[in-house]
């Protein structure tokens, strides 16, 4: 059975895609970009993180271009002034929940939320700030989790289980109280089934989750999709 194809304008400009394919994926495509944090090519899209939402004419809503399929007919805009503020008001949101402190992070020039905040001209955080006091878990024999770092974009759950395939990472909680878990919630060194493959480190964009004692440019390269993808067609 053929897929059809759909034709829409995304910044005015007219692209065919094939039936089905997300707005994100339309953009990229044609050569135009998206912020995104949660997003990661070859998992499957989370649409947790709000950086990627796009306005469609007609409608006041703003849509998460991750995960909202295209409509022949539709007119995207990905930037605008609207966008702008709300994507610089997602990422204060998001460096107030937690402890970011980039000068003595060990992502500090590294990190997907400092360059995206760069990027916005973020210089500021206008809300109270959540500075908080989680334990760092080291008691893995080379990977560490610091919770106070996390912004939830549950990257480092979905190559678990949907690369590596065997699921210790999950989340507990709801909203900004969520944290992620090791297996029942346990100490990592105590987690019988973690196979210390190291793709949760390569995957988180900040500094939540890191290989003790190796710098982020050597865990993190140029081309984490690729690696997923590579992982997945095996």
């Amino acid at each position: 059975m053929s897929i059809g194809t759909t034709t829409l304008k995304i910044d005015g400009i007219e692209v065919t895609v094939p039936e089905g394919t997300t707005i994100l994926n339309a953009a990229k495509a044609n050569g135009i970009n998206i912020p995104t944090l949660c997003y990661l090519e070859g998992l499957t899209p989370w649409g947790g993180c709000r950086i990627c939402m796009v306005e469609i004419h007609g409608t006041p809503k703003l849509f998460p271009a991750c995960a909202t399929p295209v409509n022949t007919g539709m007119e995207v805009i990905t930037q605008s002034e609207k966008l702008r503020e709300y994507r610089k008001m997602v990422v204060q949101l998001l460096l107030s929940e937690r402890t970011h402190v980039c000068s003595v992070c060990v992502a500090n020039n590294a990190c997907e939320l400092q360059k995206l905040a760069d990027e916005l001209g973020v210089d500021h955080v206008m809300f109270e700030r959540n500075w908080t006091s989680q334990e760092i878990d080291s008691t893995h024999k080379s990977l560490v989790i610091d919770r106070n770092r996390c912004i939830l974009c549950t990257r480092c759950i979905r190559v678990c289980d949907e690369i590596e395939g065997v699921h210790i990472l999950d989340l507990k909680n709801r909203g900004k109280d969520s944290q992620i878990i090791i297996d029942l919630d346990q100490k990592w060194g105590d987690s019988d089934y973690c196979t210390s493959c190291g793709k949760c480190a390569k995957v988180c964009p900040v500094g939540a989750i890191y290989v003790e004692s190796e710098a982020l440019s050597e865990t993190k390269d140029k081309h984490i999709a690729e690696f997923i993808l590579s992982r997945r067609n095996r």
